[in-house]
Formats: C-alpha cells, structure tokens, sequence
C-alpha cells in the first residue's frame, strides 16, 4: 500500500472513541512488509486536542492528496481505496511509458461492439 504513496498523516484524538479505524490504519503502516515497499513514504501522526473528528490524509507519489474520515471509514476500506487508485496510477504510468496517449479513449463503435465469448469445446474434442 505504501508504495503508491509518498506521505501518510493521521489525526485523532486519543481520548476520541472513534480512533480505531486510525489505529488499524496505523498498524498496517508500520507493518515490516508495508514499511519495505516504500521506505520514503513518510508516516506522520498528529495528536489533536479538540474534538475534530479523527481523519487519514495521504498523498499518492504523482502528488495528489485525499482526505478520509476515519469516523465512518474502516482502515481495510481506506487501504482498499488507496490500492485501487494506486494501480490506476501504476497503469497510467505504463501507457505514457510505451508513448500511448492517456487516458485511453475507446472508440463508441467498438463499445458497441457484441461480445462474442469463447466457444466452448466439443466433448469429442476434450477426450482427445
């Protein structure tokens, strides 16, 4: 997960009992397997005092930051999240690599296109 991001911020109160999804998203960042996949992401944590609900900011290594509420969000939602549009990014990296344009625009005819599948096998043809 950390491989797709370049920092992680995480705020909560510690007296807040709404702090577990941070908590969780914490422990999955300093796990040994996440801190190895990108040991420049920094991970900073921000002790609030005041009643600002807890929240998880990252910021992916093309520069674009999100915001989650950690309130509402479970971690494995937020991790989820985060892998997605990592992969998205990981994609797009490859097409502008190959010299492709991105994003790909597919063609409305081809869209419109009937899927014609795979022919299954004759059973003459699967003893054989």
């Amino acid at each position: 997960m950390l491989k797709f991001l370049s920092k992680v911020k995480i705020e909560f109160n510690a007296l807040d009992p709404r702090i577990a999804s941070c908590m969780e998203f914490l422990a999955q960042c300093n796990a040994p397997k996440a801190k190895e996949s990108n040991p420049s992401c920094q991970v900073q944590v921000k002790r609030r005092t005041d009643d600002h609900p807890p929240q998880i900011t990252v910021t992916f290594v093309n520069g674009v930051e999100q915001t989650y509420d950690a309130t509402s969000t479970p971690a494995q939602n937020i991790r989820t999240m985060i892998l997605e549009k990592g992969q998205y990014l990981e994609t797009e990296q490859m097409f502008r690599e190959a010299g492709e344009k991105w994003p790909v625009i597919i063609p409305d005819e081809e869209l419109k296109q009937p899927f014609l599948g795979i022919k299954p096998k004759k059973a003459e043809e699967k003893k054989q």
